[in-house]
């Protein structure tokens, strides 16, 4: 679980500061879609858990209501747009290694663009199956902590029975860290403590990350934008170190 704690500040710094709405609704969108899909057209979120859960973490983006409906509407009917879950392994330059997740409605075009982001930016794709091993995947729930309206130890207590495995208390967020196979369990145990998560996902944490010079962690960090900026890449997992010095750098340009 190494880097644990930096990797929830990088996940969050990316949240709080990306400016790409667009990107963002579209993600959004596509897991919308695929939780319909994977449940047999099922378009309510009462008796589809991963619908309620995608839903949440539109809103998390801010994601209009109606806009939301809309999708789910779409995805419920015959014309609905057919996507294809993908995975990609690779090392980004400097011995990082990533994992990409990605929703395509075209297998080719995303093979090819992904190949090509690594390729063209001192990178090689992998086969799969060949970095899975550094990564250990995991629940991952944040919730919004001036939403939360009670004790902390006992929340944590409470967190525990549903499968909480490990916190971080952040300045304005709580993680919760569950095994893999809790993930289902601990987002039914929120429900049922009237918890609202801001975001809800799996996620692959490095089991060990890897520590860069500033001019080296920024070239990094340009690689994940550029995956990030692809439309059909839903997720980008790494194993760079998010040092102290990178965060005040990037603190200074904000």
């Amino acid at each position: 679980m190494a880097g644990h704690s930096k990797w929830a500040n990088i996940k969050h710094r990316k949240g709080a500061q990306d400016k790409k709405r667009a990107k963002q609704f579209t993600r959004a969108i596509k897991e919308i879609t695929v939780a319909i899909k994977e449940n047999n057209q099922n378009g309510d979120p009462d008796s589809n858990p991963a619908l309620r859960n995608a839903i949440q973490n539109a809103k998390g983006v801010n994601m209009p209501k109606d806009t939301i409906e809309r999708a789910i509407k779409k995805a419920s009917g015959a014309d609905a747009d057919t996507y294809e879950q993908m995975t990609f392994e690779g090392y980004g330059p400097h011995g990082i290694a990533f994992f990409i997740e990605c929703t395509t409605d075209n297998a080719n075009r995303t093979i090819s663009s992904v190949r090509s982001i690594f390729s063209k930016n001192g990178g090689s794709l992998g086969t799969n199956g060949s970095l899975e091993f550094l990564f250990d995947r995991k629940g991952v729930f944040t919730l919004d902590k001036t939403e939360i309206d009670r004790d902390f130890e006992l929340l944590q207590l409470e967190l525990i029975e549903g499968g909480a495995e490990s916190f971080e208390n952040h300045e304005d967020v709580f993680v919760i860290y569950t095994e893999f196979t809790d993930f289902g369990k601990m987002a039914q145990h929120l429900e049922e403590l009237n918890i609202e998560t801001k975001n809800a996902e799996l996620q692959r944490i490095p089991l060990n990350t890897v520590e860069l010079p500033l001019k080296e962690s920024r070239q990094i960090l340009n690689l994940i934008e550029k995956f990030e900026d692809d439309d059909d890449v839903q997720n980008v997992f790494h194993t760079l170190e998010f040092t102290e010095e990178l965060e005040l750098a990037l603190d200074e340009e904000e």
